[in-house]
């Protein structure tokens, strides 16, 4: 893959270290503590666990761009079924502002950044573009209407200064459609029938998706061509002598043979290799054969080691490359195994570290404790220890959210950064961005503009996703410490994390009085242990076993002062 990198550059950047941006005060004037150690000591599943991840469309996050808006495409489009103008260069101003510092976020997933098909296609909601990042034309280069290679470089750059990781949306089991400006690849390379129907694992893995939609052969093992329509673009771009020359060596040092995942494979972990991406979340992930993510994981985590061995002084720290799948409808209550209905799959034992989790949207809207005892027990002693789930409660392509109508925004927030396992915020849910909008159909209601306007207006609810999230980044007990329940009413819990050196405990207490308040904490902290309440800055000394303060607010989360 030929990026325009300037790795001379690359290497004259100091990385602040993991804890240095976290250090700063909040915007309250409260102190975070020190969270997660920075040297990589803590296991990967307590670290993901105890993760925030921002998830965003970037098309629809924010335009600092207007240039580059659609990249000549038509404005033909349905109802939010076109490029929107948001961008890389947007991404990078709310980093550099501190936005994703103010809610605790601790990884950014952004949709795919790969150039997109030219030409539009009708679903049946309408005139469609790929302004979602999944219609892939050329896995090689960045798409021009949100960015250049340049601008992901920076992007990537500033986040890991911040302490924050950046994870890649990597899709492997499909082209974009077949479009009057896009030929269809190869009949060598993908099938276009038959559609899959998800009876049982053939009818979900040998199929395309999705009418036209052009599904990658994966299974293939005999040797292909490049596709015409890439080898006419790298000739037009001037750049086909050098990708050719990458790829022979490519298969040269991996012995594989020239199939179709393959060269996918390739592209994908340059990526990793030239810009330091931290890991994957693998698009579609039940929809292609699990020894396709074995080989993918292999070498990314080759790929992650050699950029990490360049760049030394642009390292986080020790934790190994993440890679977190999408299983669709995969629930955590059912373990370790997917069903297909006529076999199980464990898609942990074949390269991920951990699986978007279908389960919390219907498991928050009941009773918290029995939601936050399940989880804690099923991660630390039950079928998922050693593993990650990742929750949510509203996303691109789910129809059924945890609250639609966003009726319930403070109580999603506490819920989703409250739960054991790492949280999925989708862009907007902060700011209960619409998930319903006039004139559209289909997922795209799920993906409207991210609504910036109205962060004065709904300043309470920012604040409260602001500082749970801060919470929960600087108290990885939350996500991945034992949960244990300390008084039912008005509710509070502890969480307590002791493993691989790192000891974190806190109290929470949820649902009570406005004013003064008597929280019981002598199974948790000591007589005279100084402690801080992170949502109203109170601080308070234990006496008698109680915490004794008093606070504007319903919430309490405790910890102690450092």
């Amino acid at each position: 893959m030929t990026h325009v990198l300037k790795r001379a550059a690359l290497l004259l950047l100091t990385c602040l270290a993991i804890g240095g941006c976290r250090a700063e005060p909040a915007p309250d004037g409260s102190q975070p503590t020190e969270g997660l150690p920075s040297d990589g000591a803590t296991d990967a599943s307590t670290f993901w666990n105890s993760a925030t991840i921002y998830f965003l469309l970037t098309d629809r996050f924010e335009n600092a761009n207007p240039d580059n808006d659609g990249a000549g495409r038509p404005s033909d489009a349905a109802v939010l079924r076109g490029f929107l103008g948001g961008d890389l260069a947007g991404v990078r101003r709310r980093l550099d502002e501190g936005y994703f510092d103010e809610l605790g976020v601790t990884a950014i997933w952004m949709t795919p950044f790969f150039e997109q098909i030219r030409g539009s296609v009708d679903e049946g909601t309408g005139t469609s573009y790929g302004y979602h990042g999944y219609w892939m034309r050329d896995w090689t280069a960045v798409e021009p209407a949100i960015g250049t290679t340049e601008d992901l470089a920076g992007l990537v750059r500033a986040a890991h200064e911040r302490g924050i990781r950046v994870l890649m949306d990597a899709v492997i089991n499909h082209t974009g459609p077949p479009t009057e400006l896009d030929p269809q690849w190869p009949d060598e390379w993908v099938r276009m029938e038959p559609t899959c129907v998800f009876s049982d694992y053939t009818t979900t893995v040998d199929c395309v998706l999705v009418d036209n939609l052009a599904d990658i052969r994966t299974a293939r093992d005999e040797p292909v061509d490049l596709p015409p329509s890439l080898v006419r673009k790298w000739t037009n771009e001037g750049r086909l002598e050098q990708e050719v020359a990458e790829l022979d060596a490519f298969f040269e040092r991996t012995g594989h043979p020239r199939a179709p995942r393959y060269y996918l494979i390739k592209w994908l972990t340059d990526w990793v290799r030239e810009l330091g991406i931290d890991g994957y979340r693998v698009d579609t992930t039940k929809h292609f054969e699990e020894r396709v993510s074995v080989e993918l994981r292999a070498e990314a985590d080759h790929a992650f080691e050699e950029w990490k061995s360049r760049n030394p002084s642009l390292v986080l720290d020790d934790q190994p490359f993440y890679m977190m799948g999408e299983v669709y409808n995969y629930f955590m209550s059912a373990g370790r195994e997917f069903d297909f209905g006529d076999r199980t799959v464990d898609f942990f034992d074949h390269g991920y570290d951990g699986l978007i989790n279908f389960d919390f949207k219907g498991a928050a809207r009941g009773p918290l404790e029995a939601l936050f005892s399940r989880y804690s027990a099923t991660l630390r002693e039950g079928e998922l220890r050693g593993v990650s789930i990742v929750n949510y409660v509203s996303s691109h392509d789910d129809p059924e959210p945890y609250d639609r109508e966003r009726q319930d925004p403070f109580g999603a927030g506490t819920r989703l950064l409250l739960a054991p396992g790492a949280a999925q915020i989708y862009y907007g849910d902060e700011l209960a961005r619409t998930l319903v909008v006039d004139g559209a159909r289909g997922d795209a209601n799920l993906r409207s503009p991210m609504n910036w306007g109205d962060a004065e207006e709904r300043s309470d609810l920012l604040s409260h996703w602001r500082k749970l999230g801060r919470f929960r980044r600087d108290h990885p007990s939350v996500g991945a410490g034992a949960h244990r329940l300390l008084q039912e009413d008005p509710y509070v819990f502890s969480r307590s994390l002791e493993r691989d050196g790192l000891s974190d405990r806190v109290v929470v207490a949820l649902g009570g009085e406005i004013g003064p308040k008597r929280i019981p904490v002598s199974d948790v902290f000591t007589d005279g242990t100084d402690l801080v309440d992170a949502y109203s800055g109170v601080s308070v000394t234990v006496e008698g076993g109680q915490a004794e303060l008093t606070t504007d607010f319903e919430i309490v989360l405790l910890a102690e002062r450092r």
